[in-house]
């Protein structure tokens, strides 16, 4: 079975498309991808098939008729439409050869992806037409095989399983037969082709990618990139499947809730130029990380080479995305506060109040939302579109919320609700570290359920293979000794794990205790080790003018680091948690697993006092000397 990108066709699609679509998922081999009607710079093909002994191959699909056909030869077609008049179009097979050549005429610019004689691709392409509606007995009666071979066409007889002539071995062979120039050393595609040709052609799946000075080679100017990072194949298709009305994604720590999000967002705003585009979430740092990530994201050219030379400030394009965090927006948009929330509802219902209109919304973290505040927020949702997305992570709710999204805000799921279980942010380390915490100290761990998506609590997270080392767990005598060990460790990180300071974190739980500032001992240590730092949640000022990029060591509250992540996350004081004077525990295990789950390869976990956590990790500890303590007893 394929996999399809969507993995449902469009309501509007022909029977005959409905009945392609079908085929090619049901009957072509597990490690093909086939793409319908994919965006490709400004064209749009019917469908696009990639596959590791294929190559690529672009199917353009006609539901013509016996009587729509008029006049027909090699370059242009004379159709009869529905209202019997006479219209020209160019050949379905020079169709399918155009879009073909745009694409591969692309994908040459990447030389990684060249033959070793460097103007050639490395692997097959080809193309081929579909006709739903006429059968392989008419294309022989009306001739029309002399003007397209017969290699390059699939008739209905050839894709309908309830057709007497379908055959699935059949349709694969013809689909590898729609090549017109063979290579006598045909190369398999890799994974890291699959993935640098999905990153050329959908710049809605880029993440990232590190790039070579670009070279001359013969008389063309070729671009190398190497460390390309894709959305995986169920991340794209949860962007690019979310359809009509409300949806709801729910995933781990690390899946890419965010990225599926920002990547939806600019998909709408490109489909859609005329919407207006509401993001929000709860946290300040999230909102500035996520409005850099859109407008990045947004003014990313499309063309390969065009990466070398990003658009100035005048030639960005203006975004009809606003992002905000959701006390801004109420603050900006709405003038008020969060006590007048109720009074405003009971207005709307009663068609009173005046409030902006919003053709799509988009709420991350909407774990933490109150149920007023998604009401309130569906109140300024189109009608017309009703394109609401909710993406949510249970095991992150720092905030206690009974809500029933159906019972208390009106919104349905049932059928329009996925899940992401793989957790791609953290190594496999990290990630069990965290969750084996996480499971020992949570109250809801009886709600953790696999396999279902409906009902759904808390997902337990899948790992990656990408390894690391194992959280580092110090205990010290004092604040300062514990200071002066982080600050070494980022130092030592920097120089010699090459970890840019923009890529290290230090997220504390309370900034001072009645006979320690906590945060004065953090400032004065990275001082004094001449290390320079942004302190980003010191104010609500410098939450808002939050930079990610700058070339600082980060510093904040774990709460505010939702959404965040870094590569080395220091998590100091740790005997401030559970923090005394917070009533509900559960929160603070959650704070915790946020805490931890921010740190891509590296996580420090120090303290210089006692606490039920601090008491969890000196087991682990304990623990872990066992094996070492065995091992040379027996030796």
């Amino acid at each position: 079975m394929a996999y399809m990108i969507p993995e449902t066709i469009r309501r509007t699609a022909t029977a005959g498309e409905r009945i392609l679509f079908d085929s090619l998922r049901d009957h072509l081999p597990s490690d093909y991808i086939v793409y319908y009607e994919p965006e490709i710079r400004g064209r749009r093909p019917d469908f696009v098939i990639l596959g590791p002994d294929l190559g690529l191959v672009v199917l353009e699909v006609k539901d013509y008729t016996k009587s729509t056909l008029y006049q027909v030869n090699q370059d242009e077609w004379v159709l009869r439409n529905t209202a019997g008049e006479l219209v020209k179009t160019k050949s379905p097979f020079k169709q399918a050869r155009d879009y073909a050549r745009f694409i591969t005429d692309h994908l040459k610019r990447d030389k990684n992806l060249l033959s070793d004689h460097g103007s050639y691709l490395k692997f097959p392409y080809g193309y081929g037409t579909v006709f739903t509606r006429l059968k392989q007995e008419d294309f022989i009666k009306h001739g029309l095989y002399q003007v397209i071979e017969p290699p390059f066409v699939l008739c209905r007889d050839e894709i309908d399983p309830d057709e007497e002539g379908f055959a699935a071995d059949i349709l694969l062979e013809k689909i590898h037969g729609m090549f017109t120039v063979w290579s006598p050393r045909k190369t398999k595609l890799t994974h890291e082709d699959i993935q640098a040709v999905r990153f050329h052609l959908f710049p809605e799946v880029r993440i990232s990618a590190e790039f070579k000075p670009p070279v001359q080679h013969q008389d063309q100017l070729l671009l190398s990139l190497h460390n390309i990072k894709t959305m995986d194949l169920h991340q794209e298709n949860m962007a690019k499947q979310i359809g009509d009305k409300h949806r709801l994604i729910r995933g781990v720590a690390g899946s890419g809730k965010t990225l599926v999000l920002a990547s939806r967002a600019k998909m709408l705003a490109k489909e859609h130029p005329d919407w207006k585009i509401l993001v929000v979430c709860y946290g300040i740092p999230l909102s500035r990380n996520l409005r850099q990530m859109i407008e990045r994201m947004l003014n990313e050219p499309d063309d390969l080479l065009d990466l070398l030379n990003p658009p100035s400030a005048e030639g960005r394009n203006q975004s009809n995305v606003e992002v905000y965090n959701f006390h801004e927006w109420l603050r900006n948009c709405l003038r008020m506060q969060d006590n007048d929330i109720p009074f405003l509802l009971d207005k709307a219902q009663k068609g009173e109040a005046i409030l902006p209109t919003y053709d799509a919304i988009l709420i991350d973290e909407g774990q933490d939302f109150e149920a007023d505040w998604l009401k309130l927020l569906c109140c300024c949702l189109n009608p017309d579109t009703q394109s609401l997305l909710l993406v949510e992570d249970r095991a992150q709710s720092i905030f206690k919320r009974k809500t029933s999204l159906a019972q208390d805000v009106g919104l349905d799921f049932r059928g329009r609700s996925k899940i992401l279980s793989i957790n791609y942010r953290n190594t496999a380390q990290i990630i069990q570290f965290a969750w084996d915490f996480y499971q020992e100290h949570s109250q809801l761990k009886n709600k953790v359920q696999e396999g279902t998506v409906e009902g759904v609590e808390i997902v337990p997270p899948q790992a990656t293979k990408r390894k690391g080392p194992e959280p580092i767990i110090q205990t010290f005598r004092s604040i300062q000794e514990e200071m002066n060990f982080v600050s070494k460790s980022i130092l030592f990180l920097n120089r010699e794990k090459q970890i840019p300071l923009q890529d290290i974190a230090i997220l504390y739980r309370v900034k001072n205790s009645h006979h320690t500032s906590y945060i004065d001992e953090i400032v004065q240590s990275l001082v004094q080790h001449q290390l320079p730092y942004t302190w980003v949640t010191e104010n609500a000022s410098s939450k808002r003018n939050f930079v990610r990029d700058e070339k600082t060591v980060k510093i904040s509250t774990i709460d505010s680091a939702k959404g965040l992540d870094f590569r080395a996350v220091f998590i100091v004081n740790i005997e401030n948690m559970p923090f005394p004077l917070e009533q509900a525990e559960e929160r603070e295990v959650a704070l915790f697993y946020i805490g931890m789950t921010r740190a891509l390869e590296w996580l420090f976990l120090t303290y210089s006092g006692e606490s039920k956590f601090t008491r969890y990790l000196d087991r682990v500890v304990q623990q872990r000397a066992k094996p070492a303590a065995n091992q040379m007893q027996s030796g």
